[in-house]
C-alpha cells in the first residue's frame, strides 16, 4: 500500500514546491511594482515642488512689473504650500540614500530663492523698485532655480536607473514564472494521468461492493423516511390533541358559566317587568359564575406564566402555620393533616398568595385522591439541586431552593398520567369534579417564579409533589405600611406631573388634586425643567418614562442635579428596558405602573414623600 501511494505523495510534494515557488516569485514581482509606483510618486512630488517655486517666482515678477498685489496671490499660496511639499518629500527619502544629498541641495537652493523673492518684494514695498529690479537682474535667483532643476534632474536619472533595474528584475521574474507555470502544468498533467489510471483500477475493484452498499442505503433511506413521516404525523396529532383539549376545556367551562349568567339575567329581567323584585338569587348566581370565569382566566394566565406577581420575602414555615385553619376547613374531618417544618428554613422571594393557592390546590387534589379518608403531610426543607440533577431536568438552574412537599396516601399515579399531569384541562376526576387547571396553575406559578416542580408517585402508593422555590439572599424587606385605620393626613406638598399624553396628564392631575396635592403640569421634559426653575416649592417629580426628545430617566437625572433632594416617581404602561429589567425594579427607583387606582397612587406618593 505504501508503494502504491508513493507516486501520488511525491507528485503532490512536487506540485506544492512549484506552487510555493510561484507564490514567492509573485510576491517579488508585487514588491517591484510597488517600488516603481513609489518612484513615480516621488517624481511627482519633486515636479510639484518645482511648480510651486515657479509659481512663487512668477507671482514676484508680475508684482515687480505691474505693482498689482493680485500677482502676489500665487506667490503666497506657493510659499504656504512649499513646507508641506518638502515634508512629504522628506517622508519618502531614506536617510542613507544618495538622493538625500540632492534633496539637501534642493532645500538650500530653495531657501536662497525664497530669500531673494522675499527681499525683492520688501524693497518694492519700501518704494525702491530700482534696487529690487537690480537684485532680480543680478542672477542670484536664476542660479538658485538652475541648481534646483539640476538636482531634480539628477534625482530623476537615479530614479530612472532604479526603475530600469527593477524592470529588468521584473522581466526575469516573469520568465521564471513562465517556466514555473509550464512545469506546474506538466506536473499537474502527469499527476492527473496517474490519478485517472489508479482511479479506474480501484473503481473496478470496488464497483460490486459499491452497488451493494447503494442498494442497502436505499433500503435504509426508505425506512428512515417512513419512520420520520410516522413520527411527524404522531407529533402533529399530539399537538392537535393538546390544542383541542385546551380549546375544548375553555369552551366547555366558559359556556357553562355564560349559560348561568344569561339564564339568570333573563329570569331577572322577566321578574322586573312583572314588577317582582325577588331577584337576589339570580344576581348571586350570575356573580358567582362571573367570579368563576375570572378565576379560570387567572389560572390560564398562571399556566402561561403571564399572571402579574407581587413577590415578597416569604417565611414559608410561618405561611404554612397561618394556613392551618384554611386547610382544615377545605379538607374536612376525614383527612388527617401533619406538618413537618424544617428548622432554620431559608427565605424565598415569591408571591405569598400564589404560594397559598398552590398548596391549597395540591391539598384539594390529595383529598380527592384519598376519597376524603387518609393522611396529608406537608413538609418544608432546605434543598440543593446540583448540576447532575439540573442536567436531567429542563429549565432547572442548579442552586439552593426552599422545598415544599405535599404527600398523600391516595391512589397514586401511573407514569402515563404523570407525564400529562400539568397539561391544562387534563384530569382523572369524574365529570363536574374538577377543571383540570389546578396542577397547571401550580406549574405556571412555580416556573414564573424561577422554581421547579416534581411529581413522585406510584399506583397504590400515594403521591408526593415537591415545589422548589429559589432561596432569597439578602436582608428581609420591611413590611409596607397599609395605612388602614389611620386618619387621612393633610397634604401640603406640590407635585410636578410630566406626561406627553394630554388626556393622561389631565386625569393624573385630577387624581392628585382629589388627594389634596398642588399640581404643576408639564407636557415635555424641557417644559418640566422650566417649571421646576419657576416653582421653588416642588417636592416630588411624577414623570412618564417614554417621552420624545427627553425621556423620563434623563429628565429625572437633570432635575435631581439641579435640585438635590427632589423625590422622583416614574410611571409608564411599558416597563421593558425602562426602569424595570427582567421583572426586577432598578435599585433606588420608585415606580408606579399604569393603569393605577387612586388608592395605589395615594399610597405610592405618601410612601415616597414620607421616606427619609
Amino acid at each position: 500500500m505504501r508503494w502504491q501511494t508513493f507516486p501520488l505523495i511525491a507528485g503532490f510534494a512536487v506540485l506544492t514546491l512549484i506552487v510555493g515557488a510561484r507564490a514567492v516569485l509573485v510576491e517579488g514581482q508585487r514588491a517591484n511594482r510597488a517600488a516603481a509606483r513609489e518612484t513615480l510618486e516621488y517624481q511627482q512630488l519633486l515636479s510639484g515642488l518645482l511648480s510651486l517655486a515657479q509659481d512663487a517666482e512668477g507671482g514676484q515678477r508680475g508684482y515687480l512689473l505691474t505693482g498689482e498685489t493680485s500677482y502676489l496671490d500665487p506667490y503666497r499660496k506657493a510659499v504656504d504650500a512649499i513646507p508641506g511639499q518638502l515634508a512629504r518629500i522628506d517622508a519618502m527619502t531614506a536617510s542613507d540614500d544618495q538622493i538625500a544629498q540632492q534633496v539637501s541641495h534642493i532645500k538650500d537652493a530653495l531657501s536662497q530663492k525664497q530669500a531673494e523673492l522675499s527681499q525683492t518684494i520688501a524693497l518694492y514695498d519700501q518704494g525702491d523698485a530700482a534696487k529690487a529690479l537690480q537684485l532680480v537682474r543680478s542672477g542670484q535667483g536664476k542660479a538658485a532655480m538652475d541648481e534646483i532643476r539640476a538636482s531634480m534632474d539628477t534625482i530623476r536619472r537615479i530614479g530612472a536607473a532604479a526603475v530600469a533595474a527593477r524592470d529588468e528584475r521584473t522581466d526575469q521574474i516573469e520568465d521564471w514564472l513562465r517556466v514555473g507555470s509550464l512545469a506546474a502544468l506538466m506536473a499537474i498533467f502527469l499527476l492527473g494521468v496517474y490519478t485517472i489510471r489508479e482511479s479506474r483500477r480501484r473503481f473496478r475493484e470496488v464497483a460490486t461492493a459499491q452497488e451493494e452498499l447503494m442498494r442497502k442505503n436505499i433500503e435504509l433511506g426508505n425506512e428512515i423516511q417512513t419512520r420520520e413521516k410516522a413520527e411527524s404525523q404522531i407529533r402533529q396529532m399530539q399537538k392537535m390533541e393538546a390544542v383541542g383539549q385546551l380549546t375544548g376545556g375553555i369552551a366547555h367551562d366558559f359556556n357553562n358559566m355564560l349559560a348561568v349568567i344569561l339564564s339568570a339575567m333573563n329570569l331577572a329581567q322577566r321578574k322586573l317587568k312583572r314588577g317582582e323584585h325577588d331577584i337576589e338569587q339570580f344576581v348571586e348566581a350570575a356573580t358567582d359564575a362571573a367570579s368563576r370565569a375570572a378565576s379560570l382566566t387567572s389560572r390560564l394566565l398562571a399556566f402561561s406564566r403571564l399572571q402579574p406577581l407581587a413577590p415578597q420575602v416569604v417565611d414559608t414555615n410561618r405561611l404554612l402555620t397561618g394556613m392551618s385553619d384554611l386547610l382544615r376547613r377545605a379538607l374536612g374531618e376525614g383527612i388527617r393533616i401533619e406538618t413537618v417544618l424544617a428548622g432554620g428554613l431559608w427565605k424565598t422571594h415569591a408571591d405569598p398568595s400564589q404560594i397559598e393557592n398552590a398548596i391549597l390546590n395540591l391539598a384539594v387534589n390529595a383529598r380527592d385522591a384519598m376519597d376524603n379518608d387518609g393522611k396529608l403531610t406537608i413538609e418544608t426543607a432546605n434543598s440543593h439541586l446540583d448540576d447532575t440533577y439540573a442536567s436531567t431536568h429542563a429549565e432547572v438552574a442548579p442552586g439552593q431552593y426552599v422545598m415544599i412537599a405535599v404527600t398523600d396516601t391516595g391512589t397514586g399515579m401511573s407514569p402515563e398520567i404523570i407525564t400529562r399531569a400539568f397539561e391544562p384541562f387534563f384530569t382523572t376526576k369524574p365529570v363536574n369534579k374538577g377543571t383540570g387547571l389546578g396542577l397547571s396553575q401550580v406549574f405556571g406559578f412555580v416556573k414564573q417564579s424561577g422554581g421547579h416542580v416534581k411529581i413522585y408517585s406510584e399506583p397504590g402508593e400515594g403521591t408526593t409533589i415537591k415545589i422548589y422555590l429559589p432561596r432569597f439572599f439578602g436582608p428581609e424587606e420591611p413590611a409596607a405600611p397599609s395605612g388602614r385605620g389611620k386618619g387621612a393626613a393633610k397634604v401640603t406638598e406640590t407635585i410636578l406631573v410630566v406626561e406627553d399624553d394630554a388626556r393622561v396628564l389631565a386625569s393624573t392631575t385630577d387624581l392628585m388634586q382629589e388627594l389634596g396635592y398642588t399640581v404643576v403640569q408639564a407636557s415635555s421634559g424641557q417644559e418640566a425643567l422650566q417649571k421646576l426653575a419657576e416653582t421653588p416649592g416642588i417636592a416630588l417629580l411624577f414623570t412618564d418614562i417614554v417621552m420624545p426628545v427627553m425621556n423620563g430617566r434623563k429628565l429625572a437625572e437633570e432635575a435631581v442635579a439641579r435640585r438635590p433632594g427632589l423625590k422622583v416617581v416614574f410611571t409608564t404602561g411599558f416597563t421593558r428596558n425602562a426602569v424595570v429589567h427582567n421583572g426586577v425594579l432598578d435599585h433606588d427607583v420608585h415606580f408606579l405602573a399604569k393603569p393605577f387606582t387612586i388608592e395605589q397612587l395615594a399610597a405610592k406618593l405618601r410612601g415616597v414623600l414620607d421616606a427619609k
